[in-house]
């Protein structure tokens, strides 16, 4: 008899504990998956508070949209923040040549990664190197590269632009 009333409340202190667990623990993003962390892209740069960007703050990893986008957000309205170029984003000086490296939440099977300079390409790299070197090309000033990493197994693309003082 006391075995089962010590179930009994066993049990009705799990389904009054559960709904305030659901509550109180942290929500996770569905959409985590991937960003580009140095150069600190801008999505990086919101979630270190250097630039204040809205909601993409607390998941830079997130930038997803269909394949073939040319966009900082991906076409995601939540993080438009991203295409704002009037915005105080740091850029990093580099020299003609730099490395990209992406940083993961969660993996995905890789068709490539490519990068883009005003609507160039700049390369495309295959397999699951996480560090790319792009050369810039010639190009001087003030840059904004786009870095696209194109999943193999959906439809999908994570975006990030870094911005660059190229010398």
């Amino acid at each position: 008899m006391k075995s089962s009333r010590r179930k009994l409340a066993a049990v009705a202190a799990g389904v009054g504990i559960a709904p305030l667990v659901t509550v109180v623990l942290p929500a996770t993003s569905a959409f985590a998956h991937g960003y580009v962390s140095s150069p600190p892209s801008r999505q990086a740069q919101c979630a270190q508070r250097v630039v204040q960007c809205g909601q993409i703050q607390w998941e830079p990893q997130s930038v997803e949209g269909p394949k073939g986008l040319k966009s900082c957000s991906g076409g995601n309205g939540r993080f438009s923040d991203l295409d704002d170029d009037s915005k105080a984003w740091r850029a990093t000086s580099v020299g003609q040549s730099v490395t990209f490296n992406w940083t993961f939440t969660a993996r995905h099977s890789t068709r490539n990664y490519e990068y883009f300079l005003n609507g160039k390409s700049l390369g495309v790299f295959k397999g699951q190197s996480s560090s790319h070197t792009v050369n810039l090309g010639g190009v001087t000033g003030r840059q904004k590269v786009l870095a696209v990493w194109n999943i193999a197994d959906t439809g999908n693309a994570f975006y990030a632009c870094v911005d660059l003082q190229v010398q």
